[in-house]
Formats: C-alpha cells, sequence, structure tokens
C-alpha cells in the first residue's frame, strides 16, 4: 500500500499495543507499509502512538476538524490495509 494522499485527510493517527496479539495486525501493517506511505506523502503526518493494552485503532482527521475511526482489533495486515485505504479515500 503506497496511496498518495489528498489535501482532504490532514493525519492520520495509529493506537496500538506492542505486545497484545489483538494489535499483530497493525504492527504487522506497519511495519511493511509505513516507510512507502511515508515515502509517497513525505510531510503528511503519521503518528503512532503505543500504549499497554490499548485497544487497535486508526483516526482519520479530515478537513474542518472531522474525525473518522475505526477499530482494528484482530485483524490482519491485510485487513489493517483496507480500512487504512477506506479512511483515505473518505470524503467528509
Amino acid at each position: 500500500m503506497a496511496t498518495k494522499i489528498g489535501p482532504h485527510l490532514k493525519e492520520l493517527r495509529f493506537h496500538l499495543c506492542l505486545k497484545s496479539p489483538a494489535s499483530k495486525g497493525i504492527r504487522d501493517f506497519l511495519e511493511s507499509s509505513y516507510i512507502a506511505l511515508k515515502t509517497k506523502n513525505p510531510t503528511f503526518p503519521f503518528l503512532v502512538r503505543e500504549a499497554s493494552n490499548a485497544p487497535p485503532k486508526v483516526y482519520a482527521r479530515y478537513e474542518f476538524g472531522k474525525e473518522s475511526s475505526l477499530p482494528l482489533t484482530n485483524m490482519s495486515k491485510d485487513q489493517v490495509s483496507r480500512a487504512v485505504e477506506s479512511l483515505i479515500h473518505k470524503k467528509n
């Protein structure tokens, strides 16, 4: 996944636990896709927040302060990728 992010999206924030099995998919996604995403979108803010036992979730902040989020609990890397893509292409 190396998508160019449009101007309607202002920030992507990932919440996860470094040890929890429920966060494995998001950890795998970030490990395999973060560099490609950041290379395609060098000035875009990707925030990764780690906390013990935090439920895995991705938040998207759009224009005018609107936010959307999706839970990523027990998802595979591919499922996480599709969830993130859906937020990237969502028009608020």
